[in-house]
């Protein structure tokens, strides 16, 4: 009835709980804005009522100096208000941590500066958590580098993702379709990019859609699927497909460079070559080029080897006269 009034503070209500989140927030921000009215009318109120005027002698207001009243209101309405809030807050946040038996558990990694998703049958996904509707989703978290947050707002959820332990959240999302997630930490240059989504449909899709998992893949173009990966796996946040300089070298200006000598920050060199971007990929701490930091992570065992094939094809595919 007051989804319009919801969503001017919030973005929409999707997990089973995350209307008793807003309304706890609307109990809180009402009770301290009538509290605040309360006091500002008072003394509004009482500046006006016994201000000096001229035409008046000055004289001493009424000798009374408590009221055993107002001094039990002023303790039993905020003590009343304190004891609803913590009550209500505790259900709530234990309906947030206690996750059901049944949920379908996932791997939620993340890296700089991308999310990886692993699910149960052993599929796995880049920046797009996919989910059923009205079932319970346990996210196991976790960070192969640095402090990480993941946050869901739609699901108002959020927990950090720590470096060799693992943290854990849980949701029941009651409406199918595509929402947002953020990392919520500065975790490094490319943090403000390190966006994912959820996506969230009917039980029978999801099953369809993880039983096919990956399949699509070996039916398409080198060149074409590499195109695909370059957003799937995020190499977007770092490398440019234009020749304009981010945190990584251009992918365009590999492509041009192919087979000429490439100089790293000790030094050295090497040929680009298959093997070469090949080697960046599995292994990128390894030759870091000059000008840049090394800052790209691994991606030993996010690739196959034909996704590793459809990279390079697809870097070999680009060149000065042609922007995908």
């Amino acid at each position: 009835m007051f989804d319009w009034l919801t969503e001017f503070f919030f973005p929409k209500q999707v997990s089973t709980f995350a209307s008793d989140i807003d309304n706890l927030f609307y109990f809180i921000f009402y009770s301290s804005l009538v509290l605040f009215l309360i006091v500002v009318i008072g003394m509004v109120y009482l500046s006006i009522k016994y201000r000096a005027r001229k035409d008046e002698p000055l004289r001493l207001t009424s000798s009374k100096d408590h009221s055993n009243l107002l001094e039990s209101l002023f303790f039993i309405i905020p003590l009343i208000l304190v004891s609803i809030t913590f009550v209500w807050g505790i259900r709530s946040y234990l309906k947030m941590v206690i996750v059901p038996d049944d949920a379908i558990e996932i791997k939620v990694t993340g890296v700089s500066w991308f999310w990886t998703f692993d699910y149960p049958d052993g599929g796995q996904t880049l920046n797009e958590l996919v989910v059923p509707s009205n079932t319970p989703v346990k996210l196991v978290l976790s960070s192969k580098d640095v402090l990480h947050s993941f946050f869901i707002p739609v699901m108002r959820s959020k927990m950090d993702c720590l470096p060799n332990r693992y943290n854990v959240m849980w949701f029941d999302a009651t409406k199918e379709g595509v929402y947002d997630i953020f990392c919520t930490e500065y975790c490094g240059t490319g943090h403000s990019a390190m966006g994912a989504q959820v996506i969230v449909m009917k039980p029978a899709q999801y099953e369809e859609w993880a039983s096919e998992l990956g399949a699509d893949d070996d039916s398409i173009p080198l060149d074409e699927l590499g195109a695909r990966l370059y957003t799937q796996k995020a190499c977007n946040t770092c490398h440019t497909e234009d020749g304009s300089a981010l945190v990584g070298p251009s992918f365009l200006q590999t492509s041009q460079m192919y087979e000429q000598e490439r100089v790293f920050d000790d030094g050295t060199s090497s040929v680009i070559d298959d093997n070469y971007v090949r080697s960046s990929i599995l292994e990128p701490q390894t030759q870091i080029v000059a000008g840049y930091q090394g800052v790209m992570p691994t991606y030993q065992g996010l690739l196959n080897d034909r996704e590793l094939d459809a990279l390079i094809a697809y870097i070999k595919s680009l060149d000065g006269d042609s922007q995908i």
